[in-house]
C-alpha cells in the first residue's frame, strides 16, 4: 500500500468513526439498545483498524528516515546553535540536521529542528 493510499484509508476510517460516534450520541440506550451495541462493536473495530494502519505507516518510513532513526545520537538544535549552523556542522562530523517543515521532517513527525549524528554533540 502506498503512503497516499494508507493516508486516505486512515482518513476514510476516521470519518466513519466520527459519524458513528455522532449517531451513538443521539441513540437512546433504553429504546435502541441493539443498535447501540452494534455501533459500539463497529467503533471498536474501526479504532483497532486505524491503530493498525498507523503502525504500518510509521514502520514504512523512507530509507533516509530509517537511516537517521538508527543513528545513536539525536537532539533538538538550540536557537543559539541554529544561528551559527556552520560552526556546529564543523564541530560535529557527519551531523544531519532535519527541519520539521521539510518533507523528511513531516514524515518523521518532528516538532523542532533536530540533529542526528554518530557521535554525541
Amino acid at each position: 500500500m502506498s503512503k497516499e493510499i494508507e493516508k486516505n484509508e486512515i482518513k476514510r476510517l476516521s470519518d466513519r468513526l466520527d459519524a458513528l460516534r455522532h449517531q451513538q450520541a443521539e441513540l437512546s440506550l433504553v429504546e435502541q439498545a441493539e443498535k447501540y451495541a452494534q455501533n459500539e462493536k463497529e467503533i471498536a473495530t474501526l479504532e483497532s483498524e486505524i491503530a493498525r494502519l498507523n503502525a504500518v505507516r510509521h514502520q514504512k518510513l523512507s530509507k533516509e528516515a530509517q537511516k537517521l532513526m538508527k543513528m545513536p545520537f539525536r537532539r533538538a538544535i538550540t536557537k543559539k546553535e541554529q544561528a551559527d549552523m556552520g560552526k556546529l556542522k564543523k564541530s560535529v562530523r557527519g551531523l544531519v540536521v532535519v527541519h520539521p517543515m521539510t518533507a523528511l521532517g513531516r514524515e518523521m513527525e518532528l516538532t523542532e529542528m533536530t540533529g542526528f549524528a554518530r557521535t554525541s554533540f
